[in-house]
This record gives structure tokens, C-alpha cells and sequence, in this order.
């Protein structure tokens, strides 16, 4: 929901305010330092791309330097800031729903609320599939370190030791993957009818009035804003 008020938003005040109380969410929780990390690590690859790209290409009338056949205009830098801004906003949210919400009270919610099963797991492994990610590859860059694998030092040395780090990490996922379907399966996973749940998440008459309101007023705000009447934010 916040990544879709980001963008809807604009500017750079409103992505920020959501970034804060992401983090304050976070520290209230005692992962503020862990979604830190976890979103730097989500927005980087993107923004380089996205800031570049936007910098170097927007068209604007004041142009600030001259790269070459480049013209970086204020515009550009303008668009590229509020779209970097924008990406850390989405990256906080997906961290902090990841590291606070609980994969099988997620998956038994969303199977009561009438979800397939197959749908719920995949959105499950979906959340736990960053988390699972980083944690393979730390252990398997423990791993190739003891075997003498360069991966700490200079910048050159990081890059040349990320390389043995991929194929690893990818097909550990896969074997993954496959080993945790085979043992669904074992257990009727896929077995047709329907399923009664034993346990689900308590969900609160305050917690379901607020969720309606954030709905409206996402609504609200996305009327306003393709209307045009939505107010420049800074």
C-alpha cells in the first residue's frame, strides 16, 4: 500500500515520510538496522540504472553539466532524485512486511480469505524468497572463503569473487524449490476439496476498519490525482 502512495504522491516528501515510518515500524520491532541493510540491497542494483538513465537521457532547459553527447539538466536530476526516493520507499515496505509478518500466518490468512492454496504458497515463497537469498549467499561465500576464495579486500577483488557466488546460490534455490514441492505434495498439498484450517492470525474489528480506511483513501488519492486537482508536494 505505501508503494502504491509513493508513486501516486510524487515529490520527495511524502516517499521520505513513508521511508520514516517504515524505519520507526522497524525499530519499535528491533529489525530497524536488518531493513536498513535489506533495503540498500533491494534499491541499489535498480537505482544505478534508474538514476543514470533518467539523468543522463530526461530532457530538460537547464542543463547543470555536459557529459560528453549527454546534457545533465535539472530536470533530469529532479526526475531521477524523486524516482531514487521512490524505490527506497518500496524497497522499506517489502523489507519490513518481510521481516515482520510470519510466512505461515500469511499463508493460512490468505487461505481463509478464500486464496488457493497454490497461490498462497507462491506468495509466501515470494516474501521469503530475499531473506532466503542473502542468507544462502552468506553461507556459501563462508563457504568458498575457507576453501581460499577471495571475496573481501578491494573493490576489484569483490567483484572477481561474486562470480562463484551466482551459480551456487541459483541452483542451491532451485534444489530448494524442488525439495520443499516434493514434500508438499507428500502431505496432500494438492489434494482437490476443501481444506479446514485449525489456526489462523487473529484479525481484530480495529484492524479491519483501518485497513477499509487506507483502501478509501488510496482510492481517494488516486482520484484526485488523475483528476488533476492533486496539489504539487515537494
Amino acid at each position: 500500500m505505501s508503494s502504491l502512495v509513493a508513486f501516486v504522491a510524487g515529490g520527495y516528501l511524502v516517499p521520505l515520510a513513508l521511508v520514516a515510518i517504515a524505519l520507526v515500524s522497524a525499530a519499535t520491532g528491533g529489525v530497524a538496522r536488518r531493513l536498513a541493510s535489506v533495503s540498500l540491497l533491494l534499491t541499489l542494483p535498480i537505482a544505478v540504472s534508474v538514476v543514470l538513465v533518467s539523468a543522463l537521457t530526461r530532457a530538460g532547459t537547464e542543463v547543470l553539466v555536459v557529459l560528453g553527447p549527454f546534457d545533465v539538466t535539472r530536470e533530469g536530476v529532479d526526475f531521477a532524485g524523486q524516482m531514487l526516493v521512490r524505490l527506497f520507499a518500496i524497497s522499506t515496505a517489502i523489507g519490513l512486511f518481510s521481516l515482520t509478518t510470519d510466512p505461515r500466518a500469511f499463508v493460512f490468512d490468505l487461505e481463509r480469505r478464500g486464496l488457493s492454496p497454490r497461490f498462497a504458497f507462491v506468495a509466501a515463497a515470494t516474501v521469503e524468497a530475499v531473506p532466503a537469498m542473502v542468507t544462502r549467499a552468506g553461507v556459501i561465500a563462508a563457504a568458498q572463503r575457507s576453501r581460499g576464495l577471495d571475496t573481501e579486500g578491494s573493490l576489484r577483488a569483490r567483484l572477481r569473487g561474486v562470480l562463484p557466488l551466482v551459480g551456487p546460490v541459483i541452483l542451491s534455490s532451485l534444489t530448494e524449490v524442488e525439495e520443499r514441492s516434493l514434500a508438499l505434495e507428500v502431505r496432500a498439498f494438492g489434494r482437490p476439496g476443501v481444506r479446514h484450517l485449525l489456526w489462523w492470525p487473529p484479525d481484530t474489528a480495529v484492524e479491519r476498519v483501518a485497513r477499509w480506511l487506507i483502501v478509501a483513501a488510496l482510492l481517494v488519492l488516486v482520484a484526485v490525482r488523475l483528476a488533476g486537482a492533486w496539489p504539487p508536494i515537494p
